[in-house]
């Protein structure tokens, strides 16, 4: 028996020029302990590669992860020609050849809020530093508390010292919540705004994205009548496709890859 999905992959590998945007951990990776060994499934990894290499099809990953991170965990080279959108959409790269646009936000600024940022991330880490199982990590423009690995109250108490932290220092930080962490930027970009770009860039006619958490709804929301939102496991969803995990994801994408193809 075909799987349900079957008819939707069928229809939209047949548009003129396809965006496929993926996320990736809980996407094309199952979550891990430890985030800088998680690595796409072998499926999801062959998948990919074999949809980069179809006609007139732009594969990119769209990642809260900054970007330096989201290369060592996606495993991507310098000639890669996947192209890759970190930090939910605010960093990107793009392959050999192809330009990216400069940004917005004034060198100034971006040194100023760099200050804050840090001086804010030490203090964060000092307010958890004795809860079991919390951590903190830097990233480009802000921090990320996990608690992946604590126990529920440890987890509330951890979130309610950082939430009070940033209400008072940094107010105007964006909050995003996901599957045991919680993310603070001073960037607003989110991955909806990330899909509008890459669409523009790669000149698609139509979009494929699948996520598996909360930050991903922003860019599944976001999709047209003629795209394809894929939701890669439990949870309340904009997504017209559900898939159980990364390897039925995995499967799907192959099965658009030789679609594609033909």
């Amino acid at each position: 028996m075909a799987p349900a999905w079957t008819s939707a992959v069928e229809e939209i590998a047949r548009t003129e020029r396809l965006l496929v945007a993926l996320d990736f951990d809980g996407t094309l990776a199952p979550l891990g302990d430890d985030p800088m060994a998680v690595r796409a499934l072998p499926e999801a990894a062959e998948a990919v590669r074999r949809l980069a290499a179809a006609p007139d099809t732009t594969v990119a990953f769209v990642s809260g992860r900054q970007l330096a991170d989201l290369r060592v965990i996606g495993e991507h080279a310098d000639d890669s020609v996947v192209w890759l959108a970190g930090s939910h959409g605010a960093e990107h790269w793009r392959p050999a050849g192809i330009e990216i646009a400069a940004d917005d936000v004034p060198m100034a600024d971006v040194v100023e809020r760099a200050g804050i940022a840090d001086a804010l991330v030490a203090d964060v880490e000092r307010a958890v530093e004795g809860i079991d199982g919390a951590w903190v990590e830097p990233k480009a423009y802000g921090f990320a508390l996990h608690t992946r690995l604590a126990q529920e109250h440890d987890a509330a108490r951890a979130q309610s010292l950082v939430d009070a932290l940033v209400a008072e220092r940094a107010p105007e930080w964006r909050r995003r919540t996901g599957k045991n962490v919680v993310e603070y930027a001073w960037r607003h970009e989110g991955k909806d705004t990330a899909i509008a770009r890459l669409r523009a860039e790669s000149e698609a006619t139509a979009v494929v994205f699948a996520g598996d958490d909360v930050t991903d709804e922003d860019a599944l929301r976001s999709l047209g009548e003629g795209d394809l939102g894929i939701r890669v496991g439990e949870g309340e969803t904009a997504a017209k496709v559900r898939v159980a995990d990364p390897l039925e994801l995995a499967e799907l994408l192959t099965a658009l890859a030789v679609s594609r193809a033909s």
